[in-house]
């Protein structure tokens, strides 16, 4: 059977509030495949045992909803495990971006605790985006225009796109390094590290949300045509 399988990164005691937001993305994948069924499942259920046996056509991974401080490292292991080698085309979206950043950048059975990796501060007189969560430090929060590199032009990802592309940004943090492996694919003024993808597999890191599109007005649905782009690309992938 064809499947989607969706990480939510949502804690324990925040799931039943996030359950209708991820019912949301779900059904837009499954708009976006063309009908293939998406399973949510929780991050500290997944293993890379789990996903042998559901055997995916594709893996979404979702953001996060509070700093990466808030969580136990050792939670994330079954993650960390199955993309550091797993072949199944994979999109991980704003915060599961960064956690790509900390598991190709270092070795998470070493660490006790991750840490949030802030873009900036917010300078004098600039606006506070979002008083409820970390109002000092600067936020890219609505669409904003990514200017995309020759590589990302060239992949599969970001067919049809010319030099840019418009889509929904809500994150204060950023990965700071490129992990080995890893081909820079889009940045924003602010933030460089936008989208990525692993030079050898279909794994894509994004800092920003396709699956928060908007149909109307039509110059904010890039990341439908993106959501698109990547089942295509897991179609192409299947045995």
């Amino acid at each position: 059977m064809r499947i989607t399988v969706y990480i939510g990164f949502a804690q324990p005691d925040e799931w039943q509030n996030w359950a209708g937001t991820y019912a949301r993305h779900a059904q837009r994948f499954e708009a976006a495949s063309g009908g293939v069924p998406c399973l949510v499942l929780p991050y500290y259920h997944t293993s890379p045992e789990m996903l042998a046996h559901l055997e995916p056509e594709a893996v979404v991974m979702s953001g996060f909803a509070r700093s990466f401080e808030q969580y136990e490292v050792r939670n994330f292991l079954g993650v960390a495990d199955w993309v550091q080698s797993t072949r199944t085309p994979t999109l991980a979206l704003c915060g599961s971006h960064q956690l790509l950043g900390f598991v190709f950048n270092q070795d998470l059975c070493r660490v006790e605790r991750l840490f949030d990796e802030p873009m900036r501060r917010l300078r004098p007189g600039e606006p506070v985006t979002n008083p409820d969560y970390h109002p000092d430090y600067f936020m890219e929060r609505g669409f904003y225009t990514l200017e995309l590199t020759e590589a990302a032009r060239r992949d599969p990802l970001f067919a049809g796109f010319g030099p840019t592309a418009l889509c929904y940004e809500s994150h204060y943090c950023e990965v700071k390094t490129l992990p080995p492996d890893f081909e820079l694919l889009a940045s924003t003024p602010e933030c460089r590290i936008q989208a990525m993808r692993h030079r050898q597999r279909p794994l894509y890191g994004l800092q920003f949300h396709p699956e928060d599109y908007l149909l109307e007005p039509k110059r904010f649905s890039d990341g439908k045509r993106i959501l698109e782009n990547f089942f295509a690309l897991a179609r192409e992938f299947r045995p």
